[in-house]
């Protein structure tokens, strides 16, 4: 059942993303902002999927590893360039810093388990980049957190999913460790997103 709904979800996230190409705007030619809010919450429900079943062996973990870290330090970047509330910089700071130090820690076990990361971002991380520099002012914090509330949660269900039942020992003890990093960040921008929700409307 898990296959086919997956398929199909990311049948519907592509059709989006089609969609997006076609709508436009004044301020971000090419982009629109209810598609590319569609489009995030799309790939939200993909990530939550793929997260529970290509992350059950030690290649799907790895190489979602590898292309959830290689996001994360892009949309930091983003979010220190872009963002307007010195804690949506902050904390894009925090996620160049720590998932680079993630990423280079996971290469070598990696490499160990005969495993081939991936150097480029797959199409959905490459969508929600896109939905990033589209996004301005205070449209642009909104969207940088709501993305990572997302990220974090799928990147906590694959790390401890990985660190309970993986099936290659370097990279479970890893997987285990890096789940309970993702956590504090996963509660810091959950912090970010309420403390957004409750800031009166300009």
């Amino acid at each position: 059942m898990i296959r086919p709904l997956l398929v199909g979800v990311a049948a519907v996230a592509l059709t989006l993303a089609a969609c997006q190409r076609n709508e436009t705007t004044a301020e971000s030619p090419g982009q629109s902002a209810p598609v590319n809010a569609a489009q995030d919450a799309m790939s939200s429900a993909v990530g939550a999927v793929s997260s529970a079943t290509l992350g059950q062996t030690t290649e799907g973990f790895a190489t979602n590893a590898a292309i959830s870290d290689m996001y994360e330090i892009e949309a930091g970047k983003l979010a220190q360039e872009k963002g307007q509330a010195a804690a949506v910089k902050e904390f894009g700071a925090m996620m160049v810093k720590d998932h680079t130090a993630i990423s280079t820690e996971m290469k070598p076990l990696a490499q160990a388990a005969n495993v081939t990361l991936p150097t480029e971002l797959d199409e959905r991380r490459k969508g929600l980049l896109d939905n990033l520099r589209a996004a301005n002012g205070a449209d642009f914090d909104r969207v940088y957190i709501d993305q990572q509330v997302a990220a974090h949660e799928e990147a906590h269900n694959l790390h401890s999913g990985y660190g309970q039942d993986g099936g290659d020992a370097g990279l479970k003890a890893f997987a285990a460790k890096t789940a309970e990093v993702v956590r504090g960040h996963l509660d810091r921008v959950r912090g970010l997103q309420a403390g957004a929700a409750a800031a009166p409307a300009n």
